[in-house]
């Protein structure tokens, strides 16, 4: 069995796609865990949760955290639309990815599964969350949920992470960036490689680590060519 940790689709469909079954050739008795934002920005939200309902019902072993992309979905239904943070461009290319008008009418299923979504991960060797920890606490894993999904600063303790390191994304790093903390294997890895801002020439990939051999890989954005601000 092999694991692998992926963060950030954020409706990257053909890339998420092409990264599993292509790149990294997923097996059913392997492991992928995925830190969030699978929506938004992106060309096709609703066929990545699609593509992760398959591979679930293939009998592919798939852990989902929640992002805070996730999240806004649940505030708007629990909480009023008003809640919706979006530019109203990137707001209706969602609705429209759903084919709905508002998103309390976002089919129940999909909302069901971002509900169940878990925030943290604890692994015997990793920490998975979508955004950080923390390390102001004594314990980091007491983490409020807001900061697990939102934190943009962290100032990350190995004497407080023990053994394990932590992977996270959220915040857009370059490949670079994510390659140096892995050889140095720093206390905190971003796996938030933007793969969603392809007109980004420091962004635009989409980033797997794998968890036992902590091996990394990158693949440049696929999708055809869709509107979004440069990062």
């Amino acid at each position: 069995m092999a694991r692998y940790a992926i963060s950030d689709i954020h409706g990257c469909l053909v890339t998420f796609r092409t990264m599993v079954e292509e790149i990294i050739q997923l097996r059913p008795q392997d492991h992928l865990y995925l830190l969030g934002d699978y929506i938004n920005k992106g060309p096709d939200s609703k066929g990545v949760l699609d593509y992760l309902f398959t591979l679930q019902q293939r009998g592919y072993q798939l852990t989902c955290l929640r992002g805070n992309h996730d999240q806004l979905l649940l505030d708007a239904i629990d909480q009023g639309e008003h809640t919706v943070w979006l530019p109203e461009a990137e707001k209706q290319k969602t609705l429209q990815n759903f084919g709905v008008n508002q998103f309390k009418d976002i089919p129940s299923k999909y909302i069901a599964f971002i509900r169940a979504m878990p925030l943290l991960v604890v692994l015997d060797d990793y920490i998975l969350v979508h955004a950080g920890l923390d390390f102001s606490l004594t314990n980091p894993l007491l983490t409020s949920n807001h900061l697990l999904l939102n934190t943009k600063r962290m100032q990350p303790s190995k004497a407080k992470l023990g053994e394990r390191l932590l992977l996270h994304g959220h915040v857009p790093v370059t490949a670079s960036t994510i390659r140096k903390a892995t050889n140095k294997k720093k206390a905190a890895i971003n796996l938030d490689a933007g793969c969603t801002y392809y007109r980004n020439e420091e962004f635009g990939q989409l980033c797997a680590l794998h968890l036992d051999k902590v091996e990394l890989f990158f693949l440049k954005n696929m999708e055809q060519s869709y509107p979004i601000n440069v990062k």
